[in-house]
């Protein structure tokens, strides 16, 4: 077993400042390197004229028929840096731990050994670093991660495995999309194969506060959105699926803030994006749609953020599930549980948040469960599944979880 340690002793503490640079209104780059408050300058709000989010409800102990289920969280093999990301290759029994200074780690039969090492290559600090990776569907001969590079600026670049399965091949590494970011914070990083077969790509608004670049709502431009593009070997670097609506031909969607984390669940697709000063928010829509609009920076979840004279309700996405800054203040979205080992919880979603290290999930009803006090307080930076659908938690402290029957 070999083990990369060179990343300086402060890996820890540089991303406790995550959740200050999201939810900051002020500078566009983080500069504290202590855990953040759970609230910050609550930005104006009124109420929306348009749908209003789900119930934020939360009940203590789970309802029937989860009345006996208990939960914990069960350490896996490796001493991480600072895990971000577990993903797996369908039907494969290894995981790949994506650890942000630039590492991905192969958890292989308990054993574990790094699959990829490109820290050279990665700006890492704060929001910044090794922030996702995907294996293509159809090939998984192929991966492709997003990193912030030496310069700040996002890229996707698609890597070959070698000969050895436990090995990527360092030197294939080819360019797909680079993004110009102008800001330290709210780079997004995470990315996913969609049940299209299209990579999808998670993009902040270019950081700062109050979408101090405008592009929250523009649909030319890469930020602020949710991109969507055709990768593999008939696409040199990439390709566009007739299905985008914007200007811009990569973007899905716009009106994202800070879309840390999504994934999919059959068709539906659950983005848990990072609010401001007031309100976390986690979204549920079709990925068969196109041409969204999630609000940003007109609506914070489902509150209007000052001219009430655009907040029309007309044509935004609005939150299955929000909740305010007095719970938390950077919400970390998860997965959908469609595992086996735990029958009662199939159809829950689950998720945290940076500040306050709950483990929650919105039940199929839409009622809130807390599960924290069989969880423990946890800083969640990242979720995964197995190719069975069990549940894995990323965590600043560098342990990486399975999500487990007491």
């Amino acid at each position: 077993m070999r083990w990369a340690r060179s990343i300086l002793s402060i890996a820890a503490v540089a991303f406790a400042i995550l959740a200050a640079a999201c939810t900051s209104t002020d500078a566009p780059e983080p500069t504290s390197s202590t855990v953040p408050p759970s609230t910050t300058t609550p930005a104006p709000s009124r109420t929306t004229p348009g749908p209003p989010a789900a119930s934020t409800t939360v009940t203590t102990e789970p309802s029937l028929p989860l009345t006996e289920v208990r939960l914990g969280l069960a350490p896996i093999a490796g001493d991480y840096n600072q895990p971000v990301f577990v993903d797996h290759i369908p039907g494969d029994d290894r995981l790949f731990v994506v650890d942000q200074p630039g590492l991905i780690w192969v958890v292989d039969d308990g054993e574990v050994d790094v699959f990829l090492d490109i820290q050279r290559l990665v700006g890492f600090g704060g929001e910044r670093g090794l922030l996702g990776m995907a294996f293509h569907p159809a090939d998984p001969g192929l991966f492709y991660v997003n990193y912030t590079d030496t310069a700040g600026d996002t890229q996707m670049v698609e890597y070959s495995v070698s000969g050895d399965p436990n090995r990527a091949d360092p030197q294939s590494g080819g360019e797909v999309l680079s993004v110009s970011q102008p800001a330290g914070n709210h780079n997004g990083g995470m990315i996913a194969f969609g049940p299209d077969g299209h990579l999808w790509i998670g993009m902040g608004d270019g950081g700062g506060g109050n979408d101090t670049y405008g592009t929250g709502q523009r649909g030319d431009v890469q930020l602020g959105s949710m991109l969507r593009i055709a990768v593999g070997p008939e696409n040199d670097p990439y390709g566009i699926p007739g299905r985008n609506a914007f200007e811009a031909p990569e973007v899905w969607s716009i009106g994202m803030r800070n879309p840390w984390r999504f994934s999919f669940d059959g068709d539906s697709l659950w983005i848990a994006d990072v609010g401001q000063g007031a309100v976390e928010e986690i979204n549920r829509v079709s990925a068969s749609g196109s041409g969204l609009n999630f609000g940003w920076p007109i609506y914070e979840g489902s509150r209007c953020t000052g001219d009430g004279s655009r907040c029309t309700g007309d044509g935004f996405v609005f939150p299955v599930h929000e909740y305010s800054h007095g719970e938390g203040c950077s919400v970390t979205g998860g997965y959908v549980y469609r595992g086996e080992a735990i029958p009662a919880l199939d159809g829950h979603y689950f998720f945290s948040d940076y500040c306050q290290g709950f483990i929650r999930s919105i039940a199929p009803d839409g009622s809130i469960v807390d599960w924290t006090d069989q969880t423990g307080d946890v800083r969640v930076l990242g979720f995964g599944v197995d190719h069975e659908g069990e549940m894995y938690v990323a965590t600043l402290g560098g342990t990486v979880y399975k999500l487990v029957a007491a």
